[in-house]
């Protein structure tokens, strides 16, 4: 299977005015595509979508993004960017794990936590991080156990724990990373209510070459969960994901085929390549 996978966050019709917001943060962005129903864009090599889904859902610190930052005068500049509209939610300063390190909100409701570091200790600048609270705490584990079975190209890199006297329940997740195809991701558990869970308003979008792997990971991933529709999914733990066809941009890209397109996959549960080609290329 080849397959890839990326972080999306859900926006009320104004994904490119947030892709061009980060731009700003960070110098190495570059919007890739832009139509009225997403923006894909990257930043440091890190692919991302912006879906102009509306005002039904909003992106919440339960998934958030790590970023390595190697230069101080850099994240300095990145966080006096982000924070402007936003709200702080760990101030920056110094901690055990870091010299410098922050916590944020941004105007758009996305989080980012900046940390001082080697990218060489990671093993890339951003990292998805997911945070598992409420009903979910306590589950980190066992989600990290699950998404590694399915995925191929995975690893655990190391789980830390709280101890007793810590302030979290001990044995809780305090940190951990892992594979994905290859990708670092991060994980925690938090005992304190918080006023979010997993919602819909960031999603890990899986895009597949053929229908065998939209038809695996579909499978996999609902396996105690739920099926949504158009290509959407929630997990065992909540965690919202989009299993979707690589030749959509393409069919999407085609200003004639695209209305075909769209009105066949808002029809479906779970994506049909063959059903999509079809839909583009008939005649009306």
């Amino acid at each position: 299977m080849n397959v890839n996978i990326y972080p999306c966050i859900w926006f009320d019709n104004d994904a490119l005015a947030a892709a061009e917001f980060y731009s700003k943060a960070f110098a190495d962005t570059k919007i890739v595509t832009a139509s009225p129903m997403a923006v894909k864009f990257q930043i440091k090599e890190i692919d991302f979508m912006g879906l102009n889904g509306g005002p039904m859902f909003k992106a919440n610190p339960s998934i958030s993004f790590y970023v390595t930052i190697e230069d101080l005068s850099e994240l300095d500049h990145i966080w006096s960017v982000l924070i402007s509209g936003g709200q702080e939610l760990m101030p920056l300063g110094t901690y055990p794990w870091s010299q410098k390190y922050g916590w944020l909100q941004d105007k758009y409701g996305v989080s980012w936590q900046l940390s001082f570091g080697k990218k060489t200790d990671v093993g890339q600048s951003v990292c998805p991080s997911l945070m598992f609270t409420n009903a979910m705490n306590g589950y980190t584990t066992q989600a990290i156990d699950f998404y590694t079975s399915i995925f191929k190209d995975s690893s655990v890199v190391g789980i830390m724990k709280y101890e007793a006297g810590e302030p979290d329940i001990e044995g809780n997740v305090k940190h951990a990373q892992f594979k994905l195809l290859d990708q670092v991701f991060m994980a925690m558990d938090s005992s304190i209510s918080h006023q979010f869970i997993f919602n819909e308003g960031i999603s890990l979008v899986v895009e597949c070459n053929t229908q065998e792997e939209i038809d695996y990971y579909w499978t996999k991933l609902t396996e105690g969960g739920a099926e949504v529709q158009c290509g959407w999914l929630k997990d065992k733990f909540g965690v919202s994901w989009q299993i979707v066809p690589s030749i959509l941009p393409v069919l999407m890209s085609d200003s004639e085929k695209a209305p075909k397109v769209i009105a066949a996959f808002m029809q479906m549960i779970k994506f049909d390549i063959a059903a999509l080609e079809a839909a583009a290329n008939a005649k009306v």
